[in-house]
């Protein structure tokens, strides 16, 4: 099934045109500086890693993006299917509403928080299907099931519900359910951040594949920069809220400038 046939206007608008644009962004909660004056666009297809330690802001600016959060100041704008730029900021919540449910996917690092745990593997990803339209139930089932087996989960699991799956699985369904739409953007918190090593690398393989496969733009959030080196073309360096250093990922990393970030490269352990 192609699910962008399910979409009115899906026509791909100028790639010329970033696909999410952020100027001037601060988010305070009381006296507290979550993120402040953050700039950056996101081109089609495009991954950008963004990263810090732990309290460096770089999840608050995540949530304030992808429409979480309510930025305290600054615009965030999307440009739609059709070819136009509108600030998040002035669409209703429906409309928020439908983007989160087609157009856009978010990756948790918990699976927990973006899976329906007492539902089937299948209709977790069924779910987003229906929110774009589809009615047949063959269909969405098998699309369900195609999925199922392109982030290599056994076609016998169909039926089984979260609860009965290991870590490295729900996160694997977690990606079939916000892939299987075909979303233009896909936000990612620490997507890797709570899998043994091991599992790690097998969901980040499998990240690699289905982003390149399908043009995703994408903005991921990870404290790991090996993460980021793996899976981004431009990486944001964030430190008590503010970026501190931004550029091309292996730029960034193979000759950082700013001294946190050199600390950051220098805290990487040897391979």
């Amino acid at each position: 099934m192609n699910a962008d046939a399910t979409f009115p206007g899906a026509a791909s608008p100028d790639a010329a045109d970033p696909i999410l644009s952020v100027r001037g962004l601060e988010k305070r909660y009381g006296e507290r500086i979550g993120c402040t004056d953050v700039s950056f666009d996101l081109w089609p297809g495009e991954v950008l890693a963004i990263v810090g330690e732990s309290g460096s802001g770089k999840t608050t600016l995540l949530n304030c993006i992808s429409a979480r959060r309510a930025p305290s100041a600054g615009t965030v704008s999307y440009r739609m299917r059709d070819g136009v730029t509108r600030d998040l900021a002035a669409l209703g919540e429906a409309e928020r509403r439908v983007l989160m449910r087609t157009d856009w996917g978010f990756v948790h690092q918990n699976p927990i928080d973006g899976l329906r745990m007492r539902v089937s593997a299948g209709a977790n990803v069924g779910e987003r299907l229906m929110a774009v339209g589809d009615r047949n139930y063959g269909r969405i089932r098998a699309t369900a099931a195609d999925w199922l087996a392109r982030v290599e989960i056994p076609a016998d699991r169909i039926d089984d519900q979260p609860t009965a799956f290991s870590g490295g699985m729900r996160q694997r369904l977690q990606i079939a359910r916000n892939l299987v739409t075909h979303p233009r953007l896909v936000f990612m918190d620490e997507p890797t951040g709570g899998l043994d090593v091991s599992v790690q690398a097998r969901v980040l393989d499998l990240l690699r594949g289905l982003v390149a496969d399908l043009g995703l733009a994408v903005v991921i959030v990870t404290h790991d920069l090996a993460v980021a080196r793996l899976l981004s073309q431009r990486i944001v360096v964030m430190k008590d809220g503010t970026v501190v250093e931004e550029g091309l990922t292996d730029r960034v990393l193979d000759d950082p400038r700013h001294p946190y970030t050199q600390l950051l490269v220098a805290s990487i352990p040897e391979s």
